[in-house]
């Protein structure tokens, strides 16, 4: 499993589920329309900006709410490739890593990390680079079978490759 490299988007805290993906906008069908509203009310400038392989880095308490299996598929669906965040709601947190996107938990993610700064995030070593500021950071571990759900794909996908493999 390789580096994760990319640009570092800043919330603050109690980002909550609806502020990532907004329930009037839960009737679209596809994510690829959901996701042009993502982050609209913390981050204007979100959906229209953020890359393939960008890094969104948050506050306490990220996800929060409703168990809005959405929040974490908009922001996958927009190329954010990675989240580090200070604190995760539970729920929020399994339904990322099921999907194939890693959260990384860093105490003090939002004072060490800026908005815009260039990282490399080692998933199992769980370092983060701050290229930007020249500055290792060491978050927690990510636990092994939750590194195999992000090297599969996701669970769908993990699943789906053991039962080929029993047949």
């Amino acid at each position: 499993m390789g580096e994760i490299e990319g640009r570092a988007w800043l919330v603050g805290d109690n980002i909550d589920t609806d502020q990532i993906v907004p329930g009037r906008y839960l009737t679209l069908l596809e994510y690829r329309e959901m996701a042009q509203h993502a982050l609209e009310v913390v981050r204007p400038d979100f959906a229209e900006n953020v890359e393939q392989g960008d890094i969104l880095v948050a506050g306490r308490n990220l996800g929060a709410g409703s168990s809005r299996e959405e929040a974490p598929e908009v922001l996958h669906t927009l190329g954010i490739r990675c989240i580090i965040a200070e604190s995760v709601a539970r729920l929020f947190y399994r339904n990322s890593f099921n999907i194939g996107l890693p959260v990384i938990m860093l105490d003090s993610a939002t004072t060490m990390i800026a908005d815009g700064d260039l990282l490399s995030v080692d998933l199992v070593q769980g370092s983060i680079l701050n290229r930007t500021k020249k500055r290792e950071l060491h978050a927690e571990s990510i636990p092994p079978y939750m590194l195999e759900l992000i090297e599969a794909g996701g669970a769908v996908q993990k699943y789906r490759k053991e039962m080929t493999r029993k047949r």
